[in-house]
């Protein structure tokens, strides 16, 4: 790298500085310098202090930004005139500065470097209300976007929480249904045992009667579900064998009874054991016996409902967890998907294909999991209540990647480029904020170092995000 001067003259030339005046060049001019590069040499680097504003001379130079640790170029131009480097030098202290992206040098080419304590000092004392407007612009813009972006995510959340509410409500109803129900069945028990064991039974009568109820529990813990046709088929024959044998109620006992696996030749057991006056009593205990093993497992079903729906949501928000370790994917999908569940229309199937041979991966899992929550979300909203939604895994080269496809109308070509941009939004107003995505592709590109990528058409629509398998 070699380097010279240019008279105010020369650089009145570039289009940049064609309205200054002859100070204001000559300045530039003292504290300017021009830099060669070779061909393939890096005029600056992102991520380094962002010390110098460049303006191109001569040569082809190519703007590049960081991907998933790759290089990918941004544009590529011959203009002389253009410039990069330090461009917001003149807002707040240019030495905390870095440079946001890479420029490279295609060809052999000759840069105008001005550092950027100058350019900052030059822009606030020749243009300060322009400065003023600028500094305004870029800091209420981000000022905006983190507003707005706690909004939405206050709004997801409460969203969240009301789905989650929804999906708590069924189970813990549920079990509260069936607690009440088991109440009055277990009083309902203690009576017949009494009536049972008044004196009528012997010891030998009796002790055959408990046998036969805890093998009416191991058959009801074992009784697999019958269709419609064959449960109201066996409910008829038992109900004819109860009112055969003077049982009254026969209708009311024949659905617990069938359910619990029961049918007529296990009551001929019971007829034999208790005698025909002490029948309808027994079976009367039998059928609450039954009904109370049914009622306990609709409530450890709730309960274990209750308990997977709070395990999903510590999953999903990573509850006195460490922000960065290394997780499964599969269980933040499948917990995303389950705070999810109540926004899932009925005209929509999820289908996953998840390939459970991929390794673990360094990640901050609840930033990743408001990834899941914005992809799926805007994968529901376009399928407008009908289609499939895919949740698929694999991996490619050396990043584990997660794909939401959804059936919608898809993204217009038109759009497409905008779509990771902030407050861009498809959707109508009041409906979308258009930080989404912007919020995605900050937490995949920029802190995780991988990438997203979407491919659309009509009836497919696919996001592809790629994380590396590797800590950055």
């Amino acid at each position: 790298m070699t380097s010279d001067r240019l008279t105010p003259d020369e650089l009145r030339q570039l289009f940049l500085f064609e309205s200054l005046t002859p100070e204001q060049l000559a300045h530039l001019a003292e504290h300017g310098r021009v830099e060669h590069r070779g061909a393939g040499e890096a005029v600056y680097v992102e991520g380094e202090p962002a010390s110098c504003f460049f303006v191109l001379l001569d040569g082809t130079v190519a703007m590049h930004q960081r991907v998933q640790g790759d290089e990918v170029e941004v544009s590529r131009t011959d203009k002389r005139g253009v410039y990069g480097g330090a461009m917001q030098a003149y807002i707040g202290d240019p030495a905390e500065q870095r440079y946001r992206n890479s420029l490279r040098a295609v060809t052999d080419c000759a840069v105008f470097a001005v550092p950027a304590a100058i350019i900052a000092d030059a822009m606030r004392a020749w243009f300060p209300m322009a400065t003023h407007l600028l500094e305004g612009l870029f800091v209420g813009m981000r000022n905006t976007q983190t507003i707005v972006g706690e909004r939405e995510r206050l709004l997801a959340l409460g969203a969240l929480s009301a789905g989650l509410t929804h999906e708590l409500n069924n189970p813990a109803a549920a079990a509260v249904r069936a607690t009440a129900a088991l109440r009055g069945r277990v009083a309902k028990m203690r009576h017949k045992l009494a009536m049972i064991a008044d004196g009528r039974l012997d010891g030998r009568r009796l002790h055959d009667l408990v046998a036969l109820q805890e093998e009416a529990v191991k058959r009801a813990a074992a009784a697999s579900p019958l269709s419609p046709l064959a449960a109201s088929d066996a409910e008829d024959e038992l109900g004819d064998w109860l009112d055969e044998h003077g049982v009254r109620g026969a209708w009311e006992l024949a659905p617990t009874l069938v359910a619990g696996g029961i049918d007529s030749g296990w009551l001929a057991q019971v007829d034999a054991a208790v005698g025909g006056d002490d029948l309808e009593s027994a079976v009367h205990w039998i059928t609450y016996t039954i009904d109370t093993e049914l009622l306990m497992g609709e409530i450890d079903d709730a309960v274990t409902r209750v308990s997977g729906l709070v395990g999903a949501a510590k999953q999903y928000s990573q509850l006195d967890r460490a922000p960065y370790q290394t997780v499964d994917v599969h269980d933040l999908l499948d917990a995303t998907l389950v705070m999810l569940h109540a926004k899932v229309p009925s005209g929509v199937r999820v289908v996953k294909e998840y390939d459970r041979s991929l390794p673990t991966v360094p990640a901050y899992a609840a930033e990743l999991n408001q990834v899941w929550t914005n992809l799926i979300d805007n994968a529901l909203g376009a399928m407008a209540g009908e289609g499939t939604l895919t949740v698929r895994t694999g991996r490619t080269d050396d990043s584990l990647t997660v794909e939401i496809r959804d059936t919608g109308a898809g993204i217009p070509p038109e759009v497409r480029p905008r779509i990771f941009e902030p407050f861009f939004t498809t959707k109508a107003v009041g409906e979308g904020t258009g930080l989404g995505l912007d919020i995605s592709y900050r937490i995949v590109v920029n802190k995780h170092h991988g990438d997203i990528r979407v491919r659309s058409e009509p009836g497919d629509t696919r996001f592809t995000v790629l994380l590396p398998l590797t800590p950055a």
